[in-house]
């Protein structure tokens, strides 16, 4: 897992954004089975390729790191087995298997699939620190992870329902 600072926002633009390279990820059937390592290319796009791709509100918190109102996403009540999946780029992220109720209004994970396919970010953008989690493969703004979940981590991966896509196994 890589430990980036994070960057003001910008506008959507036709300035591309993003770090040109290769990633390993680890793939993943919609039943959560571990397929294998696969090493690709990061995807990088334009502000307008996203936006256009996502519509306004996943462009807003997937590319812009906003975050959506708490209780108001279409995973937080989600309770189907299956992976959610990055909605820039569809790599799976978490496991219906990790999932829980932290009572925070947001879908709450205690470990992510694969820690390959994401990545930690600084983030003292609200004038704290706090650990912002994106995707590897896009650098898709996904939430933020605490340390106060539950066993076995003790990790909360609190994310935003806009940034992810879930697959029913």
């Amino acid at each position: 897992m890589l430990l980036l600072r994070k960057t003001s926002g910008v506008e959507a633009s036709d300035t591309t954004h993003g770090t040109p390279d290769e990633v390993t990820i680890v793939n993943f059937s919609n039943d959560g089975k571990n397929l294998s390592k696969e090493t690709v290319a990061k995807i990088v796009k334009t502000d307008k390729e996203w936006l256009q791709q996502l519509g306004r509100n996943s462009y807003d918190i997937a590319r812009q790191a906003d975050t959506e109102m708490p209780y108001s996403g279409v995973s937080l009540k989600e309770h189907n087995a299956g992976i959610f999946r990055c909605v820039c780029c569809n790599t799976a992220l978490f496991s219906s298997q990790t999932k829980f109720d932290s009572g925070t209004g947001w879908p709450s994970f205690w470990a992510p699939i694969a820690k390959e396919n994401i990545t930690e970010v600084v983030d003292d953008s609200l004038g704290m620190e706090r650990t912002e989690v994106k995707c590897i493969r896009c650098e898709g703004h996904l939430g933020h992870v605490f340390n106060d979940g539950p066993q076995p981590t003790g990790l909360r991966y609190c994310m935003n329902s806009a940034s992810m896509r879930f697959v029913k196994a």
